[in-house]
């Protein structure tokens, strides 16, 4: 039924646990996993031109090392239960989009993710991304609480 499954992971305590659920499915179905975070990317206008190169170049180290944390949390994840999986980190402004692009540019049977992350208030005001990627995405979604 499924035999390759996208997990979208935060680094969020419930985003782990959408892992472990992603990856215990895979073992079990002997599907490939893909892990993907996403980060939103460095946006120019908040900052003046003089602070703006030493300002994004630390952005975007600062967004690079916490997505090598996450991934190589779920990849440990994934490891943990005997699957080996993919990594991959993406920049875009709308992460909904990014997951929902790349599960079927990767021909994913299936998304897995967390109920919500990291988005805390904000995410109840804006609308969570899982929503948007419920509404959205043709693939079927697994939403793990």
């Amino acid at each position: 039924m499924y035999k390759s499954i996208l997990i979208a992971t935060d680094g969020s305590s419930l985003s782990a646990r959408a892992v472990d659920h992603g990856t215990n499915l895979a073992k079990t179905l002997g599907a490939t996993v893909l892990l993907l975070t996403v980060s939103e990317r460095f946006h120019v206008f908040a900052f003046e031109a003089d602070q703006l190169e030493e300002t994004s170049a630390s952005f975007k180290e600062h967004i690079q090392k916490q997505a090598e944390r996450t991934l190589s949390e779920a990849a440990e994840i994934a490891r943990s239960v005997g699957v080996e999986a993919t990594t991959l980190h993406m920049e875009d402004d709308a992460p909904y989009q990014a997951i929902i692009r790349t599960a079927e540019s990767q021909r994913c049977d299936v998304i897995v993710m967390a109920s919500h992350g990291r988005g805390g208030v904000s995410a109840l005001l804006l609308g969570s991304e899982t929503m948007k990627v419920l509404s959205h995405s043709k693939i079927p979604v697994l939403v793990v609480r």
